[in-house]
This record gives C-alpha cells, sequence and structure tokens, in this order.
C-alpha cells in the first residue's frame, strides 16, 4: 500500500479486468441504479450481465458484503443500506474497511464508486485512509514498481451529473492530506521527532510560497512559553512551535488552528506502563491533521486568514525534566502546578491557543489533538470529542463531521462546574484534575480554554482525537477532512462550500460580497 498512487479521473476508460482488476462499491440500492452500459467495457469479456445481476441478487448487506465477479480480478461490495443518525450517510468507515478486504491484487487497479453527489467527498476521504504511505518492510524496499489506483464516481439520485475537473482537483488535494497525516502519524519517534517534523512543515510551507515562523528551545523560555518548553525540555530534540500564514487580500477575519504535537509520550516522570506506552508516536495527530488540512485548503484557495500553529515537544524522561510540583508560568501569564507530566498535551495546547488570541488576533481558535484516553470511553473509537463555546459551532461540527466521514460528537460544556477540578493552593490551576471521574476530557479542554479565559468573545473549539487518530495500529489521517468540511464556507472550491455547514452558501452575489466576519461564524 506504501507505494500507491491514488488517481481520480472523470472516466477510467475500458479494460478486462484481468489485466486492470475491479472493485465496485456503493450501497445496494445504489448498485441496482448503475447502468450495464457503464460497467460493461471495464469488465468484459470475463463478466457478462447476466453475471452482475446475478451477484447483485446474492448480495445482502449485514452490515456489509461482498461478491466476487471474476476469480480475484473483479468484485462488487455493498455498503450498509441504512445508518443511524450518528454515522455518515456515505458510511465511510466501512468504505475503508471494504477496499482494505476486497480490492483485488495487482499493479494497476480500479475503484468505481457509486454514490451520490453530497457524498463523493467523505468517499474519497474514506478511500484515502486505505493506502497508508508509511511502512519499513524489508519486502517493501525491494519493490520498486509504482502501483496506481484510480477511481471513477459514477453519481446516482439528484445532481447526477459527471464530475468537473475541479472536484476531481479538490479530491486530490484532500486525499493527500489524509495521507500525508497519516504518515506523519504512522513514522516513530527515532524518524519523526520535532527537527523532523518542522522539516515537513518547511516542506508544506515551501509548496504553497509561505516561509514559517519558528520559536525553539530557550527562546521559547525567554519569550514565555512555558508550557511547550516545560514538557520538551529534557529530550534530545528541542521544542518548537512552528506557524504557517495564510493572508489573502480581502479576508474578513482570523482563523488559527492549533496542533498537539507530541511526537512521543512517554509520561514524562509520571511515566506511563508498557501497555500504555507503545503507540505514543501516535501522539502528535492533532498537528499531523492540521499540516495535512492546511495544505489542502491553501491549495483549493481559502478567503479568510489562516493559521497553522504547530506545539511541538517530545514528552522525555531526562535531568531536565519537568517534575510533578514544579510551577510553569505559560504564555497567558498564568501559573500552572504540575501534578502529573503526563497530562502535558493541555500545557503545550495552552500556549498555542494563548498566542493565537494575543499576537496572531485570531476571532476563531480551534484546537486539535489526541488528548485523553477518556475521549474514547466519552464517544467511541469512531467519533471524535468536541467542546466549544459557541453552540452553533458544535452543531456545526457534528453536520460537518457526517458530511465528511470524520465523525463527532459533544461533551458537556461547563466550566463553571467542572474547572474547580484543576484548583491549586500554591498556583493559578493545576494541570490534572482532582477527581478523574468527573468527565475527564471535557475538564482537559477546560484547561485549555482558560489561557484565552472563558469570557472570551471569541469561539473556541477544541476536538479530542485520541481513539479515531488510529484503527488498529495504522493512523487514519483523521481531522484532515473534518477541518476541510467545518471550514469550507470560506473556500474558493465549490466541493468544499457544498460539504460545509458554515458560511455563505445560498446568499445572492451582492450579499456573498458584502459578506462580514459575523455570516460566516453561522450554521
Amino acid at each position: 500500500m506504501a507505494n500507491v498512487q491514488l488517481e481520480f479521473q472523470a472516466s477510467a476508460g475500458e479494460a478486462d479486468p484481468q489485466s486492470r482488476p475491479l472493485l465496485v462499491l456503493g450501497q445496494l440500492h445504489n448498485l441496482h441504479r448503475l447502468p450495464w452500459a457503464q460497467l460493461r467495457g471495464k469488465l468484459q469479456p470475463r463478466v457478462t450481465e447476466e453475471v452482475w445481476q446475478s451477484a447483485l441478487g446474492t448480495l445482502n448487506p449485514n452490515p456489509t458484503d461482498s461478491c466476487p465477479l471474476y476469480l480475484n480480478y473483479a468484485t462488487v461490495a455493498a455498503l450498509p443500506s441504512r445508518v443511524s443518525r450518528h454515522n455518515s450517510p456515505s458510511a465511510a468507515q466501512f468504505i475503508t474497511r471494504l477496499v482494505r478486504n476486497c480490492l483485488p491484487g495487482g499493479v494497476n487497479r480500479c475503484i468505481v464508486m457509486v454514490c451520490e453527489r453530497s457524498e463523493v467527498f467523505a468517499s474519497a476521504c474514506a478511500l484515502a485512509r486505505a493506502f497508508p504511505l508509511f511502512t519499513h518492510r524489508s519486502s517493501a524496499s525491494r519493490r520498486t514498481e509504482k502501483k496506481t489506483v484510480t477511481v471513477e464516481f459514477f453519481l446516482v439520485g439528484q445532481n447526477n451529473g459527471p464530475i468537473e475537473v475541479a472536484t476531481l482537483k479538490c479530491l486530490a488535494s484532500a486525499t493527500e492530506g489524509v495521507r500525508l497525516a497519516a504518515r506523519i502519524v504512522d513514522t516513530p519517534c527515532n524518524e519523526m521527532n520535532t527537527d523532523n517534523f518542522l522539516e515537513e512543515i518547511k516542506k508544506v510551507g515551501k509548496d504553497l510560497g509561505i516561509t514559517p515562523t519558528i520559536i525553539r528551545d530557550e527562546e521559547l523560555k525567554e519569550r514565555g512559553f512555558g508550557g511547550i518548553y516545560g514538557v520538551g525540555k529534557a529530550a534530545l530534540h528541542p521544542p518548537a512551535l512552528a506557524v504557517l500564514s495564510h493572508t489573502p487580500d480581502g479576508a474578513t477575519q482570523t482563523i488559527a488552528w492549533v496542533g498537539k504535537g507530541i511526537v512521543y509520550d512517554t509520561g514524562g516522570l509520571s511515566i506511563k506502563g508498557k501497555t500504555t506506552m507503545p503507540g505514543m508516536k501516535r501522539d502528535c495527530g492533532g498537528a499531523a491533521a492540521i499540516l495535512g488540512a492546511f495544505k489542502a485548503t491553501v491549495k483549493q484557495g481559502f478567503k479568510d486568514n489562516l493559521h497553522a500553529v504547530f506545539c511541538l515537544a517530545e514528552n522525555a524522561v531526562g535531568p531536565r525534566a519537568t517534575r510533578p510540583d514544579d510551577i510553569h508560568v505559560l504564555y497567558s501569564g498564568k501559573t500552572v502546578e504540575i501534578n502529573n507530566t503526563d497530562a502535558e498535551g493541555r500545557l503545550i495546547l495552552a500556549d498555542g491557543v494563548a498566542y493565537a488570541c494575543k499576537d496572531l488576533g485570531a476571532d476563531i481558535i480551534l484546537d486539535m489533538a489526541t488528548l485523553t484516553g477518556a475521549q474514547g470511553i466519552a464517544t467511541g473509537k469512531y467519533h471524535a470529542a468536541v467542546l466549544t463555546n459557541n453552540e452553533e459551532w458544535e452543531k456545526a461540527c457534528v453536520r460537518a463531521g457526517r458530511n465528511c466521514g470524520d465523525l463527532v460528537h459533544p461533551l458537556v460544556y461547563c466550566p463553571e462546574l467542572h474547572f474547580s477540578e484543576f484548583t491549586s493552593a500554591v498556583a493559578d490551576m493545576k494541570n490534572s484534575v482532582a477527581d478523574r471521574d468527573n468527565t475527564p476530557s471535557s475538564c482537559a479542554g477546560l484547561f485549555i480554554a482558560s489561557h484565552i479565559g472563558f469570557d472570551w468573545p471569541g469561539v473556541w473549539v477544541h476536538i479530542d482525537i485520541a481513539a479515531p487518530v488510529h484503527a488498529g495500529e495504522r493512523a487514519t489521517g483523521y481531522g484532515v477532512a473534518l477541518l476541510l468540511s467545518l471550514f469550507g464556507g470560506a473556500s474558493e472550491d465549490p466541493l468544499l462550500n457544498m460539504v460545509s455547514p458554515l458560511g455563505c452558501n445560498g446568499d445572492s452575489p451582492t450579499e456573498d460580497m458584502e459578506r462580514d466576519s459575523k455570516r460566516r461564524r453561522l450554521v
């Protein structure tokens, strides 16, 4: 899978499945609407119309099903016929599973995805998750041939015309971002340390014509970033705060995405055990998702100021490591008594959101992080948790998740009841809760929010992606599609406009010219 090139085409053309294996994928009622004339050139002479119809008749998805059409060269697979209100209509998670299990092998393969136009974006991102880029298997290094998977969409239902070139370009950018994020998360810390993560940021910046702002090591301490510096100072590779900024003419508001980039989390002196530490290379999932999303967003055209803030550190053990009982002064000016060095993500994000507020003048701040193990208990393996000071944005996050396949579910936002968990006798707050049974995922988010203030008039959104950042031992690239969808209303791309729950969709051209910052914040 690591050397697979994913291509989206309006028409994949005709080919014998023995030379180009084929997977046809969709909900069963949509597969029945796929004309044989559309498929004939991709299946003949190996598969006849009678075989195709017979295969459709045998499918009984519960929740999915598949049927071989010709040996191991052609397969048809059915997605769930129905999904619940908390799932994506695209059934994105099942798309990834079916592609992994049912796509025939080969150097040059084809997928025909049968869906409605509103499901194209989520389906494409789900397909991308089936083709991870990172591998260090020795057998992979001996293979030099490049593999290609060509994806063709056949649209059913309303607005079922052909796929436009602009849509194909958007799908390519989005899936490239998903696979970039997953590659970074899959890469172990002996390669993806803070130095190399910065190189990834510089590479994206170079592709977009943007020079990143980077604050590192002792400069962090000198400038008051006590959270990032305190977490990362014990590591061989020093911590950093990096910013990529897109500032187009005519922008009406400023948006900041703040990502947690803990390249490895030992837990610090509050060290993790031998069963909980493996997999902590994934603790940079928030920063990786923001990097992939920023690249795709800017490539597709973004109308407003957008800053991607990366808080990078390795939570290591060493003579310089932060100790429980230490007190750090964070960038907000607030003091924090450390009672758990394994609650480090909130410390670096607190510096990140404070920087976004004070230095970048952001109107909307979204932080994304693999923050708490409790998130997987609160909202499960597939739904990230959202905590926000704005009810409309909470609803928008849920809708964006359903539109793009990166599912989201709300957490309780109630600082007046929960923030007292951080009470300290000697500092403004502690960094970990007193009662771990009192909605710890909400409390962790509230810690971050406290460093811009609960009375801050802007929009603050916290997305905890600890569980959905991976499926088994592989990264999912979670968060890229969500950000593209959630902020698609400020994009110049029609597909991202369509999948966004926010923005000016439906406004007249005159109203669009007169848009202001408030309008795009509304659902």
